[in-house]
């Protein structure tokens, strides 16, 4: 009997535990690039990237994009490669057998804010931060829950939450505990397009970044999709009014 009660308690504190560690579903929120249609949208783009390299970047790499893609959004030849020559990148070995550190051209990759995971643990307290490449296909609700994410910090948790040392509420992360401090702050970037930066504008954009980041090739794809659709439909009209031509005769 006391073996069963043991068991019933172990069961009710597991449920308790995972309840806890639920968020609420993300709302869902209009993305232009959604839809059999859908595409990016090129200022927000451009905006996007703007909040990754001011903020985002000092923290989360972008190992899996490569400083030319970004004229894929906008950005011309003479402004990757400035932003490029900005970082440098080891490489090497030289005529001596020696690696050496150069500036980053447009075919390499974003160069990541720590050398390594332990320096990254080291700089946040323990805790890695994930690299975004690919976050907007990694996170269960994609970008509906990057978004929410961003906007849904709290300066006080709700009355009768424990919070632990070091971590900050938010509405949307599981558990409600996050360790990443809020990032995002009204007019924190200065947008060149005169675009206000609110928390909002600020959170949609970096996220449509990201989605870009994840899915560069979305649009050519649904481009690809729809006249694969189109010449079917075609197709089998065709192949329709040959089938009536055939068996005419014999109906």
């Amino acid at each position: 009997m006391a073996r069963l009660t043991l068991i019933a308690a172990a069961l009710v504190v597991a449920a308790g535990t995972a309840t806890a560690a639920e968020a609420p579903k993300a709302p869902s929120h209009d993305w232009g690039f959604q839809g059999i249609f859908g595409s990016y949208d090129r200022a927000a783009l451009r905006r996007g990237y703007q909040v990754y390299a001011e903020v985002c970047a000092g923290c989360h790499s972008l190992r899996l994009v490569a400083y030319r893609n970004l004229m894929e959004i906008g950005f011309t030849e003479d402004e990757v490669t400035e932003i490029a020559s900005e970082f440098e990148v080891l490489d090497g070995p030289d005529d001596e057998g020696e690696m050496f550190t150069r500036p980053a051209k447009a075919a390499d990759y974003f160069v990541p804010p720590f050398p390594n995971d332990n320096a990254a643990r080291f700089a946040n307290n323990g805790s890695l931060p994930p690299d975004l490449s690919l976050i907007t296909k990694a996170r269960k609700g994609g970008p509906d829950y990057l978004y929410a994410l961003l906007t849904g910090y709290r300066e006080e948790p709700p009355e009768g939450f424990q919070m632990m040392d070091g971590m900050v509420y938010n509405d949307y992360f599981p558990g409600h505990q996050i360790s990443m401090p809020q990032p995002l702050f009204e007019d924190m970037v200065e947008y060149a397009d005169g675009t206000p930066a609110t928390v909002d504008q600020m959170s949609e954009d970096v996220t449509v970044f990201l989605a870009w980041a994840g899915s560069p090739e979305l649009e050519a794809r649904k481009s690809l999709g729809i006249k694969v659709l189109l010449f079917t439909i075609v197709l089998t009209a065709m192949l329709y009014a040959l089938k009536r031509r055939i068996w005419a005769d014999v109906h």
